[in-house]
């Protein structure tokens, strides 16, 4: 068995690439729920959501979420109405929110939601979520804590960042499966996903940091940071609000006494022996996923560097 950590744009495409090597039965996301919140009254998941499309083959390859071909009417009107609508939930989206909705309302927790939203897209790699319990991520600003969301889609990552927490975490127990999932690893991944808004929230969970930390398999990290830049915002917004360095030794360095190895970009390859004192072995490859057969082709490296043989 495989697992990945992961969340957002990078997580999703990482978690396809390696779905598209290997069975994707062999293997388990372990997706952030640190981002959800409520629209409309409905319950969102923009992480499990991500992750599902786009092993689906239906997410939109130009935005990285959302449905491809996807419109807009029914937000059209809800703006008529004087409702706030900076958060793109489009017209096929809207029912993934309504179904999921409806089955929290009637008491699932939210593992058994997503394994069965997972289903109803024909989705064969296990998903689960980090957690069943509610921990939210909230960003603090010189404006004021900004719930995630708000922070990255309405204010566009523009505050600056003073602090992050994830409220709840400390109370959470992670989600049925996801310590066996990391325990009983062949090889455990961390997707090129925001460290902190992505990956942070997940280890934050009690537990989950502890068992990545003593699993004895092959641990590989792709850096979501290439040439000093991230490929998906806020990671370098949080990062550098935080204290870190935004580059690929910024990142060995949050990532240290969890990995063993870290993937990093071909423009970083002069960084290799600045990273590899920290203890983790660097693999120099291209990470930049731009198309499918960019990203079999890092699925590959990977799985390489793991010892896993497709």
């Amino acid at each position: 068995m495989i697992t990945v950590l992961c969340g957002g744009v990078g997580g999703s495409r990482f978690v396809r690439a390696l779905a598209s090597t290997i069975e994707p039965e062999r293997i388990t996301a372990i997706i952030n729920t640190a981002d959800d919140d409520e629209f409309h009254g409905l319950y969102v998941s923009p992480d499990p959501d991500i992750v599902t499309y786009a092993l689906a083959g239906e997410v939109d390859e130009e935005r990285g979420w959302g449905f491809r071909g996807e419109t807009f009417r029914w937000l059209e009107h809800m703006r008529r109405f004087g409702h706030e609508t900076w958060f793109q939930i489009g017209d096929r989206d809207l029912a993934t929110h309504i179904h999921r909705t409806r089955l929290l309302r009637d008491d699932l927790p939210l593992s058994a939601v997503v394994a069965d939203i997972a289903r109803g897209f024909g989705v064969r790699v296990r998903l689960l979520p980090m957690s069943d319990d509610r921990v939210r991520t909230v960003v603090e600003t010189d404006g004021g804590d900004v719930p995630f969301q708000r922070f990255l889609i309405e204010r566009h990552a523009q505050d600056p960042v003073r602090g992050v927490r994830f409220e709840g975490a400390g109370a959470a127990r992670p989600a049925p499966g996801v310590l066996d999932a990391i325990r009983e690893a062949e090889a455990l991944f961390i997707a090129p996903s925001n460290p902190i808004g992505s990956i942070a929230p997940i280890l934050a969970v009690p537990g989950i940091r502890e068992a990545v930390a003593q699993l004895d398999r092959p641990r590989i990290a792709v850096s979501p940071i290439i040439a000093g830049r991230s490929l998906q915002p806020p990671a370098a917004e949080m990062m550098a609000g935080l204290g870190h360095v935004v580059d690929v030794t910024g990142v060995a360095r949050m990532y240290a006494g969890l990995i063993d190895g870290l993937i990093i970009d071909e423009a970083d390859g002069d960084r290799a022996a600045e990273i590899e004192p920290l203890g983790v072995r660097c693999i120099v490859a291209p990470t930049l996923m731009r198309d499918e057969a960019a990203r079999r082709h890092l699925a590959a490296v990977a799985l390489d560097a793991a010892g896993i043989t497709p």
